[in-house]
Protein backbone atom coordinates (compact mmCIF):
# COMPACT_ATOMS: atom_id res chain seq x y z
CA UNK A 1 0.00 0.00 0.00
CA UNK A 2 1.45 3.32 -1.03
CA UNK A 3 1.43 6.14 1.49
CA UNK A 4 -0.49 9.28 0.48
CA UNK A 5 0.89 12.75 1.19
CA UNK A 6 0.45 13.86 4.81
CA UNK A 7 -2.54 15.80 4.74
CA UNK A 8 -43.17 20.26 33.75
CA UNK A 9 -46.00 21.36 34.49
CA UNK A 10 -45.52 25.01 35.41
CA UNK A 11 -48.31 27.19 36.77
CA UNK A 12 -49.37 30.44 35.09
CA UNK A 13 -47.52 32.37 37.79
CA UNK A 14 -44.37 30.33 37.24
CA UNK A 15 -44.55 30.95 33.50
CA UNK A 16 -44.84 34.69 34.11
CA UNK A 17 -41.84 34.58 36.44
CA UNK A 18 -39.88 32.65 33.81
CA UNK A 19 -40.80 35.22 31.16
CA UNK A 20 -39.65 38.08 33.41
CA UNK A 21 -36.41 36.25 34.14
CA UNK A 22 -35.78 35.78 30.42
CA UNK A 23 -36.47 39.43 29.72
CA UNK A 24 -33.96 40.63 32.29
CA UNK A 25 -31.28 38.02 31.71
CA UNK A 26 -30.11 38.42 28.09
CA UNK A 27 -26.47 37.87 28.98
CA UNK A 28 -26.73 34.14 29.70
CA UNK A 29 -24.97 33.07 26.52
CA UNK A 30 -21.93 31.39 28.04
CA UNK A 31 -22.00 27.68 28.66
CA UNK A 32 -21.38 26.78 32.26
CA UNK A 33 -21.08 23.73 34.42
CA UNK A 34 -21.76 24.38 38.07
CA UNK A 35 -19.57 22.34 40.39
CA UNK A 36 -21.33 23.05 43.68
CA UNK A 37 -22.75 19.82 45.14
CA UNK A 38 -26.53 19.59 45.22
CA UNK A 39 -28.17 20.78 48.45
CA UNK A 40 -28.15 18.22 51.25
CA UNK A 41 -31.95 18.36 51.37
CA UNK A 42 -32.29 16.87 47.90
CA UNK A 43 -30.04 13.94 48.79
CA UNK A 44 -31.71 13.06 52.07
CA UNK A 45 -32.28 9.33 52.36
CA UNK A 46 -30.50 8.57 49.09
CA UNK A 47 -27.98 5.74 49.10
CA UNK A 48 -25.34 5.26 46.38
CA UNK A 49 -25.37 2.15 44.22
CA UNK A 50 -23.78 -1.02 45.53
CA UNK A 51 -22.89 -1.14 49.25
CA UNK A 52 -19.21 -1.31 50.10
CA UNK A 53 -17.90 0.50 47.02
CA UNK A 54 -15.55 3.39 47.71
CA UNK A 55 -16.17 6.57 45.77
CA UNK A 56 -13.87 6.82 42.77
CA UNK A 57 -10.77 8.98 43.36
CA UNK A 58 -11.62 10.60 40.01
CA UNK A 59 -15.16 11.57 41.06
CA UNK A 60 -16.53 15.04 40.39
CA UNK A 61 -19.36 16.78 42.31
CA UNK A 62 -22.90 16.63 41.04
CA UNK A 63 -23.69 20.04 39.54
CA UNK A 64 -26.37 22.43 40.69
CA UNK A 65 -29.18 21.93 38.17
CA UNK A 66 -31.99 24.50 38.27
CA UNK A 67 -35.53 23.49 37.34
CA UNK A 68 -35.99 22.81 33.63
CA UNK A 69 -39.38 24.07 32.54
CA UNK A 70 -41.76 21.32 31.52
CA UNK A 71 -40.31 18.40 33.47
CA UNK A 72 -40.78 17.01 36.96
CA UNK A 73 -38.98 14.02 38.45
CA UNK A 74 -39.62 11.58 41.28
CA UNK A 75 -37.73 8.59 42.67
CA UNK A 76 -38.77 5.65 44.83
CA UNK A 77 -37.60 2.31 46.15
CA UNK A 78 -39.31 -0.39 44.11
CA UNK A 79 -37.25 -3.19 45.65
CA UNK A 80 -35.16 -4.38 42.72
CA UNK A 81 -32.21 -4.31 45.14
CA UNK A 82 -32.12 -6.07 48.48
CA UNK A 83 -30.55 -3.11 50.29
CA UNK A 84 -32.26 0.17 51.10
CA UNK A 85 -31.98 2.55 48.13
CA UNK A 86 -34.09 4.24 45.46
CA UNK A 87 -34.09 2.21 42.25
CA UNK A 88 -36.97 3.74 40.30
CA UNK A 89 -37.08 7.12 38.52
CA UNK A 90 -39.99 8.65 36.64
CA UNK A 91 -39.82 11.84 34.55
CA UNK A 92 -43.13 13.59 33.80
CA UNK A 93 -43.17 15.91 30.77
CA UNK A 94 -45.62 18.58 29.66
CA UNK A 95 -47.80 17.94 26.67
CA UNK A 96 -46.00 18.45 23.37
CA UNK A 97 -42.57 17.40 24.61
CA UNK A 98 -40.51 16.00 21.74
CA UNK A 99 -38.01 13.17 22.01
CA UNK A 100 -35.29 11.32 20.12
CA UNK A 101 -33.02 8.48 21.11
CA UNK A 102 -30.00 6.46 20.14
CA UNK A 103 -29.63 2.88 21.27
CA UNK A 104 -27.26 -0.02 21.52
CA UNK A 105 -26.32 -1.93 18.39
CA UNK A 106 -25.82 -5.00 20.55
CA UNK A 107 -27.42 -8.04 18.88
CA UNK A 108 -29.25 -8.92 22.10
CA UNK A 109 -31.05 -5.68 22.84
CA UNK A 110 -33.24 -5.40 25.93
CA UNK A 111 -37.04 -5.16 26.11
CA UNK A 112 -37.02 -1.44 27.01
CA UNK A 113 -34.65 -0.71 24.12
CA UNK A 114 -36.98 -2.54 21.74
CA UNK A 115 -39.94 -0.62 23.17
CA UNK A 116 -38.40 2.83 22.77
CA UNK A 117 -37.10 2.14 19.28
CA UNK A 118 -40.51 0.93 18.15
CA UNK A 119 -42.34 3.98 19.51
CA UNK A 120 -39.82 6.54 18.26
CA UNK A 121 -39.62 4.92 14.81
CA UNK A 122 -43.39 4.93 14.36
CA UNK A 123 -45.22 7.55 12.34
CA UNK A 124 -45.11 10.80 14.33
CA UNK A 125 -42.92 9.07 16.89
CA UNK A 126 -41.38 11.38 19.47
CA UNK A 127 -43.92 14.15 18.86
CA UNK A 128 -45.64 14.08 22.27
CA UNK A 129 -43.70 12.10 24.87
CA UNK A 130 -45.15 12.43 28.34
CA UNK A 131 -43.08 10.19 30.61
CA UNK A 132 -39.85 8.28 31.10
CA UNK A 133 -39.62 5.31 33.49
CA UNK A 134 -36.19 4.06 34.53
CA UNK A 135 -35.37 1.20 36.88
CA UNK A 136 -32.04 -0.04 38.21
CA UNK A 137 -31.33 -3.58 39.43
CA UNK A 138 -32.98 -5.48 36.56
CA UNK A 139 -31.95 -5.05 32.93
CA UNK A 140 -34.97 -6.92 31.54
CA UNK A 141 -32.65 -8.11 28.77
CA UNK A 142 -32.62 -11.59 27.21
CA UNK A 143 -36.06 -12.16 28.71
CA UNK A 144 -38.11 -12.99 25.62
CA UNK A 145 -41.85 -12.41 25.41
CA UNK A 146 -42.19 -12.23 29.19
CA UNK A 147 -39.82 -9.28 29.33
CA UNK A 148 -41.54 -7.54 26.42
CA UNK A 149 -44.92 -7.98 28.11
CA UNK A 150 -43.56 -6.54 31.35
CA UNK A 151 -42.29 -3.49 29.48
CA UNK A 152 -45.64 -2.98 27.76
CA UNK A 153 -47.54 -3.30 31.03
CA UNK A 154 -45.26 -0.75 32.66
CA UNK A 155 -45.88 1.76 29.87
CA UNK A 156 -49.62 1.07 29.95
CA UNK A 157 -49.93 1.65 33.70
CA UNK A 158 -47.92 4.87 33.64
CA UNK A 159 -49.91 6.10 30.63
CA UNK A 160 -53.19 5.60 32.49
CA UNK A 161 -51.94 7.64 35.43
CA UNK A 162 -50.51 10.44 33.31
CA UNK A 163 -53.43 10.60 30.89
CA UNK A 164 -51.51 9.74 27.73
CA UNK A 165 -51.03 6.92 25.26
CA UNK A 166 -48.68 4.09 26.20
CA UNK A 167 -46.61 4.93 23.10
CA UNK A 168 -45.84 8.27 24.77
CA UNK A 169 -44.02 6.56 27.65
CA UNK A 170 -40.30 5.82 27.25
CA UNK A 171 -38.61 3.02 29.22
CA UNK A 172 -35.07 2.19 30.31
CA UNK A 173 -33.61 -0.47 32.56
CA UNK A 174 -30.19 -1.39 33.93
CA UNK A 175 -28.93 -4.23 36.09
CA UNK A 176 -28.62 -8.00 35.83
CA UNK A 177 -29.22 -9.59 32.41
CA UNK A 178 -31.57 -12.57 32.13
CA UNK A 179 -34.08 -11.54 34.81
CA UNK A 180 -37.64 -10.61 33.81
CA UNK A 181 -38.76 -7.24 35.14
CA UNK A 182 -41.36 -7.52 37.90
CA UNK A 183 -43.50 -4.60 36.74
CA UNK A 184 -45.78 -5.00 39.77
CA UNK A 185 -43.04 -3.41 41.85
CA UNK A 186 -43.18 -0.31 39.65
CA UNK A 187 -46.97 -0.14 39.66
CA UNK A 188 -47.03 -0.41 43.46
CA UNK A 189 -44.88 2.70 43.83
CA UNK A 190 -46.68 4.91 41.33
CA UNK A 191 -48.80 6.68 44.00
CA UNK A 192 -45.57 7.67 45.78
CA UNK A 193 -44.05 8.72 42.46
CA UNK A 194 -46.97 10.97 41.60
CA UNK A 195 -46.91 12.57 45.03
CA UNK A 196 -43.16 13.16 44.84
CA UNK A 197 -42.89 14.78 41.41
CA UNK A 198 -40.70 17.87 41.66
CA UNK A 199 -38.63 19.95 39.27
CA UNK A 200 -35.57 19.87 41.53
CA UNK A 201 -35.03 16.10 41.92
CA UNK A 202 -32.14 15.80 39.45
CA UNK A 203 -29.59 14.70 42.06
CA UNK A 204 -31.93 12.05 43.45
CA UNK A 205 -32.54 10.76 39.92
CA UNK A 206 -28.81 10.58 39.26
CA UNK A 207 -28.35 8.40 42.33
CA UNK A 208 -31.38 6.18 41.76
CA UNK A 209 -30.15 4.91 38.37
CA UNK A 210 -26.72 3.86 39.71
CA UNK A 211 -25.60 0.22 39.73
CA UNK A 212 -21.87 -0.18 40.42
CA UNK A 213 -21.45 3.56 39.94
CA UNK A 214 -19.80 5.23 42.93
CA UNK A 215 -21.08 8.76 42.30
CA UNK A 216 -24.09 10.26 40.49
CA UNK A 217 -23.36 11.85 37.14
CA UNK A 218 -24.97 15.08 36.01
CA UNK A 219 -24.27 18.03 33.77
CA UNK A 220 -25.86 21.39 33.00
CA UNK A 221 -25.42 24.11 30.39
CA UNK A 222 -27.15 27.22 29.12
CA UNK A 223 -27.28 29.00 25.78
CA UNK A 224 -29.55 31.36 23.88
CA UNK A 225 -31.85 30.96 20.92
CA UNK A 226 -32.85 34.35 19.52
CA UNK A 227 -32.31 36.04 22.87
CA UNK A 228 -34.21 33.43 24.88
CA UNK A 229 -32.27 31.57 27.54
CA UNK A 230 -32.37 27.83 27.02
CA UNK A 231 -31.37 25.26 29.62
CA UNK A 232 -29.96 21.77 29.06
CA UNK A 233 -29.55 19.21 31.84
CA UNK A 234 -28.61 15.56 31.82
CA UNK A 235 -27.84 12.56 34.00
CA UNK A 236 -26.11 9.32 33.10
CA UNK A 237 -25.05 6.08 34.68
CA UNK A 238 -22.29 3.67 33.82
CA UNK A 239 -19.20 2.23 35.43
CA UNK A 240 -18.52 -1.14 33.84
CA UNK A 241 -19.53 -2.81 30.56
CA UNK A 242 -18.65 0.50 28.96
CA UNK A 243 -17.67 0.55 25.31
CA UNK A 244 -20.78 2.16 23.84
CA UNK A 245 -21.71 1.54 20.24
CA UNK A 246 -24.29 4.31 19.96
CA UNK A 247 -24.51 6.26 23.20
CA UNK A 248 -23.88 5.53 26.86
CA UNK A 249 -25.09 2.93 29.30
CA UNK A 250 -28.05 5.11 30.26
CA UNK A 251 -28.21 8.83 29.56
CA UNK A 252 -31.17 11.19 29.79
CA UNK A 253 -30.96 14.80 28.64
CA UNK A 254 -33.73 17.39 28.88
CA UNK A 255 -33.90 20.88 27.41
CA UNK A 256 -36.62 23.51 27.55
CA UNK A 257 -35.96 24.43 23.91
CA UNK A 258 -38.61 23.80 21.24
CA UNK A 259 -37.09 21.39 18.74
CA UNK A 260 -38.68 18.91 16.35
CA UNK A 261 -37.85 15.17 16.70
CA UNK A 262 -35.91 14.91 13.41
CA UNK A 263 -33.65 17.76 14.54
CA UNK A 264 -33.13 16.12 17.94
CA UNK A 265 -32.19 12.88 16.17
CA UNK A 266 -29.70 14.68 13.96
CA UNK A 267 -28.08 16.41 16.93
CA UNK A 268 -27.73 13.17 18.87
CA UNK A 269 -26.27 11.40 15.87
CA UNK A 270 -23.82 14.23 15.30
CA UNK A 271 -22.46 14.40 18.85
CA UNK A 272 -22.64 10.76 19.95
CA UNK A 273 -19.57 9.84 17.89
CA UNK A 274 -17.24 12.26 19.66
CA UNK A 275 -18.74 11.86 23.15
CA UNK A 276 -20.40 8.67 24.32
CA UNK A 277 -18.97 6.59 21.49
CA UNK A 278 -15.48 7.85 22.29
CA UNK A 279 -15.18 6.45 25.80
CA UNK A 280 -14.33 2.96 26.96
CA UNK A 281 -13.80 1.32 30.33
CA UNK A 282 -13.48 -2.35 29.50
CA UNK A 283 -14.31 -2.83 25.82
CA UNK A 284 -17.72 -4.40 26.49
CA UNK A 285 -20.93 -3.02 24.98
CA UNK A 286 -24.17 -3.29 26.95
CA UNK A 287 -27.49 -4.82 25.90
CA UNK A 288 -29.28 -1.78 27.33
CA UNK A 289 -27.33 1.26 26.07
CA UNK A 290 -29.82 4.11 25.74
CA UNK A 291 -29.54 7.87 25.36
CA UNK A 292 -32.76 9.88 25.19
CA UNK A 293 -33.03 13.61 24.49
CA UNK A 294 -36.24 15.45 25.39
CA UNK A 295 -37.29 19.00 24.45
CA UNK A 296 -40.19 20.43 26.48
CA UNK A 297 -40.56 23.77 24.69
CA UNK A 298 -41.13 25.58 28.00
CA UNK A 299 -38.44 28.21 27.43
CA UNK A 300 -40.52 30.12 24.93
CA UNK A 301 -37.66 30.06 22.42
CA UNK A 302 -38.75 29.83 18.76
CA UNK A 303 -39.35 26.38 17.38
CA UNK A 304 -36.50 24.77 15.44
CA UNK A 305 -37.85 22.42 12.80
CA UNK A 306 -34.99 22.24 10.31
CA UNK A 307 -31.59 20.61 10.83
CA UNK A 308 -29.74 23.32 8.94
CA UNK A 309 -31.23 26.18 10.98
CA UNK A 310 -28.40 28.56 11.96
CA UNK A 311 -30.10 29.26 15.27
CA UNK A 312 -29.01 25.77 16.36
CA UNK A 313 -25.32 26.64 16.50
CA UNK A 314 -25.05 27.67 20.15
CA UNK A 315 -27.54 25.03 21.27
CA UNK A 316 -25.61 22.33 19.46
CA UNK A 317 -22.38 23.38 21.18
CA UNK A 318 -24.09 23.40 24.58
CA UNK A 319 -25.59 19.97 24.00
CA UNK A 320 -22.21 18.55 23.00
CA UNK A 321 -20.67 19.96 26.19
CA UNK A 322 -23.28 18.23 28.32
CA UNK A 323 -22.85 14.94 26.47
CA UNK A 324 -19.04 15.05 26.63
CA UNK A 325 -19.11 15.94 30.32
CA UNK A 326 -21.35 12.96 31.07
CA UNK A 327 -19.21 10.68 28.91
CA UNK A 328 -16.06 11.74 30.78
CA UNK A 329 -17.77 11.02 34.08
CA UNK A 330 -18.43 7.44 32.97
CA UNK A 331 -14.70 6.97 32.55
CA UNK A 332 -13.93 8.71 35.84
CA UNK A 333 -16.19 6.17 37.52
CA UNK A 334 -14.82 3.18 35.62
CA UNK A 335 -14.90 0.16 37.90
CA UNK A 336 -11.74 0.28 40.00
CA UNK A 337 -10.30 3.22 38.04
CA UNK A 338 -7.50 5.39 39.42
CA UNK A 339 -6.41 7.10 36.17
CA UNK A 340 -8.37 9.23 33.69
CA UNK A 341 -6.65 8.73 30.33
CA UNK A 342 -6.96 10.68 27.09
CA UNK A 343 -5.71 8.84 23.99
CA UNK A 344 -5.21 10.89 20.82
CA UNK A 345 -4.13 9.47 17.47
CA UNK A 346 -2.87 11.89 14.82
CA UNK A 347 -1.61 11.33 11.28
CA UNK A 348 -4.09 8.58 10.42
CA UNK A 349 -5.43 7.71 6.99
CA UNK A 350 -9.03 8.62 7.90
CA UNK A 351 -11.11 9.59 10.92
CA UNK A 352 -12.41 6.03 11.13
CA UNK A 353 -8.86 4.66 11.06
CA UNK A 354 -7.75 7.13 13.74
CA UNK A 355 -10.69 6.13 15.92
CA UNK A 356 -9.94 2.42 15.53
CA UNK A 357 -6.29 2.98 16.43
CA UNK A 358 -7.18 5.09 19.48
CA UNK A 359 -9.70 2.52 20.72
CA UNK A 360 -7.16 -0.25 20.27
CA UNK A 361 -4.83 1.58 22.64
CA UNK A 362 -7.60 2.52 25.06
CA UNK A 363 -9.04 -1.02 25.21
CA UNK A 364 -5.74 -2.88 25.53
CA UNK A 365 -5.52 -4.71 28.90
CA UNK A 366 -1.72 -4.51 28.65
CA UNK A 367 -1.77 -0.74 28.20
CA UNK A 368 -4.38 -0.29 30.92
CA UNK A 369 -2.58 -2.45 33.49
CA UNK A 370 0.67 -0.60 32.81
CA UNK A 371 -1.20 2.62 33.54
CA UNK A 372 -2.51 1.13 36.77
CA UNK A 373 1.05 0.24 37.77
CA UNK A 374 2.28 3.71 36.77
CA UNK A 375 4.69 2.03 34.37
CA UNK A 376 5.59 4.05 31.26
CA UNK A 377 5.76 0.92 29.14
CA UNK A 378 5.20 2.66 25.82
CA UNK A 379 6.10 -0.52 23.95
CA UNK A 380 2.59 -1.68 24.75
CA UNK A 381 1.25 1.32 22.86
CA UNK A 382 3.32 0.25 19.86
CA UNK A 383 1.75 -3.20 20.16
CA UNK A 384 -1.78 -1.81 20.33
CA UNK A 385 -1.20 0.34 17.23
CA UNK A 386 0.30 -2.44 15.14
CA UNK A 387 -2.31 -5.10 15.88
CA UNK A 388 -5.15 -3.13 14.25
CA UNK A 389 -3.95 -3.67 10.67
CA UNK A 390 -4.76 0.01 10.05
CA UNK A 391 -2.30 1.85 7.76
CA UNK A 392 0.64 3.25 9.73
CA UNK A 393 4.17 4.26 8.81
CA UNK A 394 6.40 2.40 11.26
CA UNK A 395 9.39 4.58 10.51
CA UNK A 396 7.43 7.77 11.25
CA UNK A 397 5.68 6.58 14.40
CA UNK A 398 5.89 8.98 17.35
CA UNK A 399 4.60 8.54 20.92
CA UNK A 400 4.21 11.07 23.74
CA UNK A 401 3.03 10.72 27.31
CA UNK A 402 1.96 14.25 28.21
CA UNK A 403 4.87 16.55 27.25
CA UNK A 404 7.40 13.71 27.33
CA UNK A 405 8.50 12.15 24.02
CA UNK A 406 8.94 8.40 24.24
CA UNK A 407 9.47 7.60 20.57
CA UNK A 408 10.01 9.54 17.37
CA UNK A 409 10.62 8.54 13.76
CA UNK A 410 9.92 4.91 14.57
CA UNK A 411 12.55 4.58 17.31
CA UNK A 412 13.13 5.48 20.99
CA UNK A 413 13.54 9.24 21.42
CA UNK A 414 17.25 10.21 21.76
CA UNK A 415 16.42 12.39 24.77
CA UNK A 416 14.07 9.93 26.46
CA UNK A 417 14.14 10.44 30.25
CA UNK A 418 12.82 7.45 32.19
CA UNK A 419 12.76 9.36 35.49
CA UNK A 420 10.62 12.19 34.12
CA UNK A 421 8.32 9.73 32.39
CA UNK A 422 7.87 7.68 35.58
CA UNK A 423 7.08 10.83 37.55
CA UNK A 424 4.46 11.80 34.97
CA UNK A 425 2.77 8.40 35.27
CA UNK A 426 1.89 9.13 38.91
CA UNK A 427 -0.59 11.79 37.79
CA UNK A 428 -4.31 11.04 38.11
CA UNK A 429 -4.85 12.27 34.54
CA UNK A 430 -2.68 10.96 31.70
CA UNK A 431 -2.47 12.07 28.05
CA UNK A 432 -1.16 9.63 25.44
CA UNK A 433 -0.57 10.98 21.93
CA UNK A 434 0.44 8.85 18.96
CA UNK A 435 1.27 10.06 15.45
CA UNK A 436 1.13 7.14 13.01
CA UNK A 437 2.66 9.13 10.15
CA UNK A 438 0.24 8.19 7.40
CA UNK A 439 -2.25 10.99 6.75
CA UNK A 440 -3.95 13.96 8.39
CA UNK A 441 -6.88 12.46 10.31
CA UNK A 442 -7.11 12.36 14.09
CA UNK A 443 -9.41 11.02 16.82
CA UNK A 444 -9.56 11.08 20.61
CA UNK A 445 -10.82 8.39 22.96
CA UNK A 446 -11.01 8.53 26.75
CA UNK A 447 -10.40 5.54 28.99
CA UNK A 448 -9.18 4.53 32.44
CA UNK A 449 -6.70 2.09 33.89
CA UNK A 450 -7.43 -1.55 34.73
CA UNK A 451 -6.86 -2.46 38.37
CA UNK A 452 -7.38 -5.45 40.65
CA UNK A 453 -10.47 -3.72 41.96
CA UNK A 454 -12.17 -4.15 38.57
CA UNK A 455 -11.86 -7.92 38.96
CA UNK A 456 -13.17 -7.79 42.52
CA UNK A 457 -16.20 -5.69 41.60
CA UNK A 458 -17.20 -7.88 38.66
CA UNK A 459 -16.48 -11.13 40.48
CA UNK A 460 -19.00 -10.00 43.10
CA UNK A 461 -21.52 -8.30 40.81
CA UNK A 462 -24.61 -10.37 41.58
CA UNK A 463 -24.11 -10.86 45.31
Amino acid sequence: MSRPPRAGRASTGQKIEQAIEKAFDPLATALKRATTPAPARSLAGAVPGKPGLEISPLAVPFPTIPPIGGVEIATARAGFYKHERDDLVVFSFVRGTTCAGVFTRHKVGSAPVDWCKRQLDAAEGGQDVRALVVNAGCANAFTGKAGADAARRTASEVAKRFGCRQRDVMLASTGVIGVVLDDRKIVARMPDIEAGLDAENWALAGRAIMTTDTFPKGSYAECEIEGRKVRIAGIAKGSGMIAPDMATMLGFIVTDATIAPPVLRALLGLHVRTTFNSVTVDGDTSTNDTCLLFATGASGAPRIGRVGDRRLKDFSAALEKVMLDLAHQLVRDGEGATKFVKVTVDGAASPASARKLAKSIADSPLVKTALAGEDANWGRVVMAVGKTEEPVDRDSLAIRFGPHVAAIDGAPAPNYDEAKMSAYMKNAEIDITVDVGWGRASATVWTCDLTKRYVEINGDYRS
